[in-house]
Parts: C-alpha cells; structure tokens; sequence
C-alpha cells in the first residue's frame, strides 16, 4: 500500500463536485479566501465529471465577485484523480454521492473526507473546550492544528445527531439552472464555509483549553 504523499508542514484542502464549474471552485475560492493569512494552506478543487478546462458559470463568477473573491475567472476546471486525494489532508464532497466515488478511489482517506456540509455539522459540535489536543500543538505549526481539527471532527461521526433529511448533507447542484437555484445554492454552501473556517481560525489561535 503506498502511503500518503500529503506534504509535511503543509495543510492541503481538495473541494470535488461533477463539473467542477460551479461548487466546489466556489467553495475552493471561499476557503482560499478565508484562509489566506496562513501561507501553509493550499486550496485546490476538482471534479468526478469534470469539463476540463471550462471556467466557472457566469452566475458562479457572480456570485464569487459579490463574497469578495479575487480573480475567479481564471479557474479552469480539472478531473479528480486519485493523486488529487493522496495530496489531500481534508477533502470536501459537495454531495454524498461525490464523496462516495472519492473513497471508492481511495479508500484509507475516508476519515479525512467529508461533505462540506457535514464537516460544518460536526465542527459546529466542536467548542474550545474539545480542543485540548490542537491547543497543546506548537502555535507555529498551523498545519499540525489543522490536521489535528479533522481528526477532532472526522471522531465525532456517530455522536453528533445527523440531518433528519439525508439531503441537508448536500450541496444543491444549480448547473443549467435558474437563479433561484444558484440561491439555494449559495444559502447551503456559504454558511457552512463560514463555521468550517470559524473554526479553523480558533483552531489556528487556541492556546490552552480550561476545564
């Protein structure tokens, strides 16, 4: 079995939808964005069904523009293949379905593989009294914290109650679809980037945990 290539010191977010021309570049560009003060970090994204080398929607690019990203234009889509999820310490599915085919092409990277929407759910259980393992850490190793954060989130499957409907796990697919679509789009994946990075951030700043 090869052992994962995942870089050392580093911290690498891989985000997958189908097309990878509207979900996961936009929740790339929103974690890049969010991120950006830790130069450890690398975003990336890619899709199951790629439309390799197209750019993202219109609406998406619109979209991205009025949550502040720079320069969203420039993406290009690329297909997932397994070398994109042995580079990965967090991988985000923006359906069930997607993260289904990310295992099924790398099986031992399950507990670092959720839906965006389901790590949100977990991370939200997470308080800073449950960070005694990220507060202990060095401060400098941002990385480490982070890594550690996912395992912190990945242990708590099983005891935080899942979504009474299976379908909140997902992400909305709004490709070829009206605006209203794009909405619930947005409305689904934004508030569940901003708890992902909400945490990632007191992850990144926690020192020492009381209690």
């Amino acid at each position: 079995m090869n052992a994962s290539v995942a870089t050392p010191g580093r911290f690498r977010v891989l985000t997958v939808c189908t097309g990878n021309i509207c979900r996961s570049p936009l929740a790339e560009y929103l974690l890049r964005k969010g991120l950006e003060r830790w130069d450890v970090v690398d975003v990336a994204s890619s899709g199951t069904g790629a439309l390799v080398g197209h750019s993202m929607t219109d609406q998406t690019i619109a979209i991205a523009h009025q949550h502040g990203v720079p320069d969203p234009e420039r993406h290009r889509a690329r297909a997932l293949v397994v070398e994109h999820l042995r580079h990965a310490d967090l991988v985000l599915a923006l359906s069930r379905e997607h993260r289904s085919e990310i295992v099924s092409l790398l099986p031992r990277g399950s507990r670092h593989t959720f839906t965006v929407r389901e790590l949100a759910r977990l991370l939200e259980a997470v308080q800073a009294a449950d960070l005694a393992a990220v507060a202990a850490l060095p401060l400098a190793d941002t990385a480490a914290r982070f890594s550690e954060l996912v395992h912190t989130a990945a242990a708590l499957r099983g005891y935080v109650t899942p979504p009474e409907n299976e379908l909140d796990d997902d992400v909305i697919d709004p490709y070829r679809r009206g605006d209203d679509v794009y909405q619930q789009t947005v409305e689904q994946l934004v508030p569940a980037i901003d708890v992902i990075l909400d945490r990632f951030k007191l992850a990144a700043a926690i020192t020492s945990v009381e209690g």
